[in-house]
């Protein structure tokens, strides 16, 4: 669809896509290429911290360290950090999944329909994959 490879522009600081501008034009991908990256990076530094603090948890916990509720309380700090670090997993494969629809072409597009998701939901929600009515209706048939 962009015919400007959108990872080599470099837009102004105060860049924000308007509506005015081509649907996904070249710039409109490359602010969306830059959030969607910075937010990658974010989380694999976290990642690293947050396995870094199961591991010295586990270690302490294995080591004996502290009495009973000083151990629980571990135990609580590891489960947390765990179900943390599957949630940001969870979150890379969509970022992923993202970046991936940014260079074929398909991003800010519906996987269900192909239609336009919309610049003003995708300002809001950059991992969107469906337009407000879709979303609606998938959550929907998800409740029942």
């Amino acid at each position: 669809m962009a015919k400007k490879n959108f990872k080599n522009i470099v837009l102004d600081d105060k860049y924000v896509p308007k509506k005015s501008e081509p649907y996904m034009c070249p710039e409109q991908l490359a602010y969306f290429y830059k959030i969607l990256s910075a937010q990658r990076e974010e989380l694999l530094s976290d990642r690293d911290t947050v396995l870094n603090d199961v591991r010295l948890a586990e270690k302490n916990d294995s080591a004996g360290v502290g009495d009973e509720q000083d151990q629980a309380t571990a135990e609580q700090e590891i489960t947390m950090n765990l179900r943390m670090s599957e949630r940001n997993n969870n979150l890379l494969q969509k970022i992923n999944a993202a970046i991936e629809r940014l260079e074929n072409g398909t991003y800010g597009f519906s996987i269900i329909s192909g239609d336009e998701i919309g610049l003003q939901r995708m300002l809001a929600r950059p991992l969107a994959t469906m337009t407000v009515e879709e979303q609606e209706e998938y959550e929907q048939r998800k409740q029942n």
